[in-house]
Parts: C-alpha cells; structure tokens; sequence
C-alpha cells in the first residue's frame, strides 16, 4: 500500500486547527461549571489559558499550511468554525460568567453581540479570502478589514488574565467591561485596516510603530508584571489601527471621489 505523502500532509495543519477547537470546548466546559468568580475564580483563570492555548494553535495552522502548501478552501472554512468556537462562543460565555451575568438579559445580549459579530467578521473573511473564480484562498495581503476575531478575544483573556494576577484588584467595573466588549464588538464588523503581519514589509514607519510597542510592552511589563504585558499589547495593535486609520482618511476618501468622478460623468453622457 502505498502512501500519497502529499494528501497526508493535508492532515497536518487541521489537527492544529481541531487543537484549538478542542481548547475552545474544554473552556465552556470549565465554565458551566464555574462557581461565582468571587468565590472560585481558578475555572475562570483556567478557561482564559486554554484560550490562550488556542490562540497558539490558530496562529500555527495558517503557517503550517503556508510551509507545507497544504492552504485550501477547506482549510479557511474549518479554521473559521474553530474561530467561531474558541474566540467567539468560548470568550462571549468567559466574559458573560465572569463579568455580565450579574446585569442579567441585558449581560447577555451584550455578550450574544460579541459572539455575532465575531461570525460576521468571519463571514466576510471567508468571502475576501476565496477566490470566486478557483475557490482557493488568496495571498495573504498586507492588511485585512476589521478587527480579527483572535485579536478581540485575546483582549478578553488578557484583562481576565491580569485580573487575576492582582486578585480581583482591577477590572472590577461592569460598565468599562460593557463598554470594551461593544467596542470590540464594533471594531471586528467595522471596515478599518488592520495589520495582518502576513505581508509584512519593513519600513521605517514598521519598524518605528514596532518598536514602540515592543519597548512599551517590556516597561509595562518590567513595571506592572508580566499579566499585564498582552493586554498592553493588544491595545497597541488596536490603537495603530485606529491611528493609521485616521491619518490615511482623507487619502482614501480623495481616492473613493476619484473613483466615483468618472462613472458620474458616463452616466451623464459626458467625457471623461
């Protein structure tokens, strides 16, 4: 019996992928269990590292793909439904137990908004990402629209995780945690540009926004301790968006006139 080596590696890069479907399910499972935060709030540490965990693995399915050109449609549409399961049920049930429940209807709602979006963003994903015409997945670009559904669950995990380092002392408000999950929730279905880091060209503005981050990342966590270090970065990754974002507005609305100028005037029955 022979062995197609090459079909075989088709396997490699989806076992990473149900490895992080595996993190995101055992994290639910913890967290119907859970007692109040107050009293036990160990599940609650525990879940947000096994989301930690699939973070790992959905970073490491992508590349191994890339490395062994195992990508495929199918690859994109089970690496979305690991998405929905790890980073999108998983954090909307962490945050719902350990911060909303107490709001009750409307806890849930929000933490329901998180999770809807999150496929939304997906959705549109999957379209920008596939070619129509072949139905395999495009090269990765430099930047992608909205903010990704990993990105916006490691928010939630980071401040559970820092939470817990400093024994409840921060993050205690209920209303700031309605406030970051609707605003998480708005930035994933939102049109700014992210980076995607697959693309990445080093200029000197790269570079610079980099080592910001980076050098901040280690004051914050030299200063602090190191719980805080991911949280720290994520809002770094947001505000250059939110910041790149706002300085190339004008650019890109000058260049959506140019666009419309010409079939206006063809509409019209003038020359262009």
């Amino acid at each position: 019996m022979r062995v197609n080596l090459r079909k075989t590696l088709f396997i490699l890069p989806n076992l990473f992928t149900l490895s992080s479907i595996f993190c995101g399910f055992d994290a639910i499972r913890l967290l119907a269990t859970a007692q109040s935060p107050s009293t036990d709030p160990q599940p609650y540490q525990a879940a947000a590292l096994l989301l930690v965990f699939a973070m790992f693995f959905d970073t490491i399915d992508g590349r191994v793909a890339r490395l062994t050109r195992t990508q495929s449609a199918f690859g994109v549409q089970i690496d979305s439904l690991a998405d929905v399961v790890s980073f999108g049920v998983a954090p909307a049930v962490l945050m719902y137990r350990w911060a909303l429940s107490g709001l009750g209807t409307f806890g849930l709602i929000v933490s329901f908004v998180f999770l809807a979006c999150g496929a939304i963003r997906l959705a549109r994903f999957n379209v920008l990402a596939t070619d129509p015409k072949s139905q395999q997945p495009n090269k990765p670009g430099q930047y992608i629209v909205g903010l990704p559904i990993p990105g916006a669950a490691g928010v939630i995990l980071a401040i559970v995780i820092a939470n817990h380092s400093v024994r409840g002392r921060v993050w205690s408000i209920t209303p700031l945690m309605v406030a970051i999950v609707l605003g998480l929730s708005a930035l994933m279905v939102s049109t700014i540009q992210f980076r995607s880091f697959k693309d990445l060209r080093l200029t000197w503005r790269t570079a610079f926004l980099m080592a910001l981050a980076l050098g901040s990342t280690a004051a914050v966590a030299a200063w602090f301790g190191p719980a805080f270090a991911l949280p720290w970065v994520l809002g770094c990754y947001i505000t250059i968006a939110l910041v790149e974002s706002l300085v190339t507005l004008p650019r890109r609305r000058a260049a959506r006139r140019a666009a419309r100028t010409p079939r206006a005037r063809t509409a019209t029955g003038e020359r262009p």
